[in-house]
């Protein structure tokens, strides 16, 4: 038998009441959420030195010491705190890490409209080619892979960052839109033009339009 999914109404209330066993429920209850997220926006230049859960391992202590803080934010989904606090956490190693070369522009660490490291195009074209190629596939697949980044590049920070939201973390269309700072309808509207935006790229590719012609 499975355990019960947990009750995320509940642990939230538990948090904002002060039960001090709720943020590590909470947080344990989001980890694989997290842990996703992390790793698309784990700058690669740090492979071999930090991987997502050590990410998670430090923020889940400023969860414990931020604890507090949700009961004053009462109209933030418990699962956006986290987050926050988590994309935080990533920005602070990020710049622990590599200190002054975030300030170079062509560098994908740079800060997304959401207020946390951008995701990497290169994490999205592994993605998405995870889904569409073979693992037999391998020797062309690594060609796909630089031009698909290579056209992710060349697409709108926010358009990038929408599909990154509602189609790789799975956000609703309204933390999406909380996230950015948008109104549902325009992060609505944005993430259906991104969305176009993607799936045109995807029909250009060689050996991958044919796939995606029917979706």
């Amino acid at each position: 038998m499975t355990d019960p999914a947990p009750d995320f109404d509940a642990l939230t209330q538990r948090l904002r009441a002060g039960d001090p066993t709720a943020p590590g429920e909470l947080f344990g209850a989001c980890r694989d959420r997290l842990k996703k997220m992390v790793k698309l926006r784990l700058d690669r230049r740090l492979q071999g030195r930090l991987d997502a859960s050590d990410v998670l391992q430090e923020a889940f202590i400023d969860v414990q010491k931020k604890a507090g803080d949700l009961a004053s934010k009462p109209e933030m989904p418990a699962y956006l705190w986290l987050r926050l606090i988590t994309t935080e956490r990533l920005l602070i190693l990020h710049r622990h890490h590599l200190g002054t070369q975030m300030r170079d522009a062509g560098q994908e660490v740079s800060l997304c409209p959401g207020g946390s490291p951008a995701a990497s195009t290169h994490s999205l074209a592994n993605l998405l080619l995870g889904r569409l190629t073979s693992p037999t596939q391998a020797a062309i697949r690594a060609e796909r892979q630089v031009r698909l980044q290579e056209a992710l590049n060349g697409m709108e920070p926010l358009d990038r960052e929408i599909l990154t939201l509602r189609h790789f973390e799975e956000l609703t269309n309204g933390e999406a839109a909380t996230v950015l700072g948008l109104s549902k309808t325009a992060a609505s509207n944005r993430y259906i033009r991104a969305l176009k935006r993607l799936k045109e790229i995807l029909a250009s590719l060689p050996g991958i339009g044919a796939d995606t012609s029917g979706k």
